[in-house]
């Protein structure tokens, strides 16, 4: 069945708004599965059976992976099936057979707005990386970008002047920066990318310190490196600024709607996961929204 693999590939590219990393972990998961497959004499599509999909599914829930990655395995498998039976090499819904165990979504882990304003203080901006490093840091939180769209940022995509990111990766999305975000950004354009750059790679927003794309890896240590200067106690992960930046919105008042357009999300269910998160201040709430909690509701006229 291997040679089904690069035509779904294709099929994916084609049809699907799918990240790279998306795509990866699609390949990914069906390979697995046709190995495993073919190591107990499967050489077809028309030989798959309920049996052994389900077994499949049940060796992969005992092999100690996260349920995390079993479920979207499965959402792999279910789109390579489609896939099969678009191309009429399939007459079941194998689809049907799979069941991905079911996932307790646990608000993020976030950081207060006083963490991140600590956060963002730790580089030191009078040296070439650090100055690159606090234009990175604001950047992703003022926008809330994915790490993946972050390093795969070229210069081009930034716009100081309009205050504005335009993310490429999938479906494309226009991103508001702020003001001071828009400053960071010009000043390290002017002082310290020129210095960073390689002969390889001129178009690239944040290089490395040998002057190519940054990894992801590489930015996860900067984060982690001035998470422990600045005494955090908490769990930062490469997304900690992008969630802060979801939560710190719908604190702020702003619709979900709107926090899913910039989050680049599908479906609202993802973002409502961040409302469990806000902790927001009742009284405020209710002299804002209630018709009878202004002051200016009191007439003294009735006394």
């Amino acid at each position: 069945m291997e040679q089904y693999i690069a035509p779904f590939m294709g099929y994916l590219t084609d049809h699907k708004r799918l990240s790279a990393a998306t795509l990866e972990c699609y390949k990914r998961d069906v390979e697995q599965f046709i190995s495993y497959s073919l190591e107990r004499g499967v050489n077809e599509p028309a030989q798959l059976t309920r049996a052994g999909v389900k077994l499949y599914y049940t060796l992969l829930g005992h092999s100690g992976k996260a349920p995390a990655t079993v479920a979207r395995s499965a959402v792999s498998l279910r789109a390579f099936f489609t896939y099969l039976q678009r191309e009429r090499l399939l007459d079941q819904e194998p689809g049907e057979w799979i069941e991905a165990p079911r996932i307790d979504k646990s608000p993020p882990q976030t950081l207060t707005v006083a963490e991140v304003d600590l956060l963002l203080d730790m580089p030191d901006v009078s040296k070439t990386s650090g100055l690159r490093d606090k234009a990175m840091l604001e950047l992703i939180y003022a926008t809330g970008i994915r790490v993946s769209e972050l390093i795969a940022l070229d210069v081009t995509d930034v716009d100081t002047a309009m205050k504005f990111v335009r993310c490429s990766g999938g479906k494309e999305r226009i991103i508001p920066m702020g003001t001071v975000t828009a400053k960071w950004l010009e000043k390290y354009l002017r002082e310290s990318r020129p210095k960073m750059l390689s002969l390889s790679d001129t178009e690239v927003l944040f290089p490395n310190a040998r002057g190519d794309r940054l990894s992801r890896q590489g930015f996860w240590k900067i984060v982690k490196k001035y998470g422990r200067e600045a005494g955090i106690e908490a769990d930062i992960t490469p997304h900690t600024l992008r969630h802060s930046f979801a939560v710190h919105l719908l604190e702020g008042g702003a619709d979900v709607k709107s926090v899913q357009e910039m989050l680049g999300h599908a479906d609202m269910v993802t973002v409502q996961m961040y409302l469990s998160k806000r902790k927001p201040n009742l009284k405020s709430v209710y002299e804002a929204f209630h018709p009878r909690g202004k002051a200016q509701a009191f007439d003294s006229s009735a006394e």
